[in-house]
């Protein structure tokens, strides 16, 4: 039997989003499932055992007498995780093996020998170890009161909704951790919300990467919330999931009254349309961005004319990536139009995208007409260009000669050479 004493810090992860569907209930964070005595610690959860006026404890959750009495303990989504250690006080654990092996046979899961040799590391990293749900619910008991990891790298573990609400109720605890990687977990819309929740009470976390975790316009909807609240977090990356054009709009929004994002990843998603647009116009207004990565997604001719419009209001940006957009050579010609002003651009990725020599050679000569210029790289990958363009190169090369430009080759160059 595990002692409620052995769980106290446990219930520092108490249940979370308990208004979520009931196929995920039974998979909630209750690590102190277990009945204790009157003499032992009572740790209670919202749906958890509960105890009567007298003291003893009651099966099934339920109180003697007024089940009106539950709202009293702060209703669906307000926890009790104080901890009551009654008399007996236990040695402090900075690294919080001890709880680690009481969480593990609580959960019925196997330690990880790895994460007990490296408690005390400043950067722990279990990448590809199929931790699953139960795993890392169990991983993040310790993580609570660890004071040494700094850094934290969990990529690839499966951990899905409910592992993924485990690691953000730790981490509205924990106040060391400052880099997060949660990517390719299957996080879904569920781990969505709880690592939104925790973003809005985090003030340490700097650098956090969700990519490919199959997040949904849904998924938006609670991290653009997050977004304009949080103003510590510098670097995310949302890469590699299936955000569409309602994202694009809800993270335009937000990321026009964000104060803290110095990198954005939005490379390999869905956004499109009037979502690209918005997007667009929120960049427009954000005055702390560096890098914006929107690569691989369907910006389009549309999406490329709203780029050029933020590219003359930003004056911040330093990196963008347009590559793989489907954006054609009108699309190319209107976001050059913004770079004959821009005077911070100092990296422009176009490639693979259809805007053909026509296109390369706008925004080049865009360059040429702009005498306060940042731009150090243009990358036209897999676009060939003309002599034209050749020959304006060298021309630009003049006014700024610490210009690179990077393309697919020049039109009768290999028929040249076969002569």
């Amino acid at each position: 039997m595990v002692h409620g004493k052995k769980l106290a810090k446990e219930s520092l992860l108490p249940s979370v989003l308990e208004d979520d569907d009931a196929d995920t209930e039974s998979e909630k964070l209750q690590l102190g499932e277990k009945r204790v005595s009157r003499t032992e610690v009572d740790v209670r959860g919202p749906k958890e055992q509960h105890s009567s006026p007298d003291g003893d404890v009651l099966d099934g959750g339920e109180r003697e007498g007024e089940e009106e009495e539950e709202e009293e303990l702060g209703g669906e989504e307000d926890y009790d995780t104080d901890l009551e250690l009654g008399d007996k006080e236990e040695a402090y654990d900075p690294t919080g093996q001890t709880c680690y092996f009481e969480a593990c046979e609580a959960l019925q899961v196997v330690p990880a020998s790895y994460l007990l040799r490296h408690m005390r590391n400043s950067e722990l990293s279990m990448m590809h170890r199929g931790l699953g749900p139960q795993g890392t619910k169990a991983l993040a008991v310790p993580l609570v009161t660890n004071t040494s990891i700094l850094r934290l790298n969990l990529r690839d573990n499966w951990m899905e909704g409910m592992g993924g609400a485990a690691i953000a109720e730790m981490l509205k605890e924990n106040c060391y951790i400052t880099e997060v990687d949660l990517s390719d977990n299957s996080l879904g819309d569920y781990g969505a919300r709880a690592i939104a929740a925790m973003l809005k009470e985090n003030s340490t976390l700097v650098n956090l990467n969700l990519s490919g975790n199959r997040f949904t316009d849904r998924s938006a909807e609670h991290l653009g919330a997050a977004i304009i609240t949080n103003s510590k977090l510098q670097h995310l990356d949302l890469s590699h999931n299936a955000l569409g054009e309602q994202a694009g709009q809800t993270l335009g929004e937000s990321l026009s009254e964000n104060t803290g994002l110095r990198s954005l990843s939005l490379a390999w998603n869905c956004i499109r349309g009037r979502g690209a647009v918005l997007l667009a116009n929120g960049l427009a207004g954000n005055i702390f961005l560096r890098t914006v990565d929107l690569s691989f997604n369907g910006f389009s001719k549309e999406g490329a004319a709203a780029l050029g419009q933020a590219l003359k209001e930003n004056t911040v940006l330093e990196e963008l990536n347009v590559s793989n957009n489907r954006i054609p050579p009108e699309g190319a010609i209107r976001l050059a139009m913004g770079l004959k002003v821009n005077k911070t651009i100092k990296s422009l990725n176009m490639g693979k995208n259809p805007i053909q020599n026509a296109g390369c050679y706008g925004i080049l000569k865009s360059i040429q007409e702009n005498p306060d210029s940042a731009m150090e790289t243009l990358d036209f990958s897999d676009i060939t260009v003309n002599q034209d363009f050749d020959d304006l190169y060298t021309a630009v090369k003049e006014i700024f000669p610490a210009l690179t430009v990077n393309h697919g080759g020049r039109f009768g160059t290999f028929r040249k050479a076969k002569a």
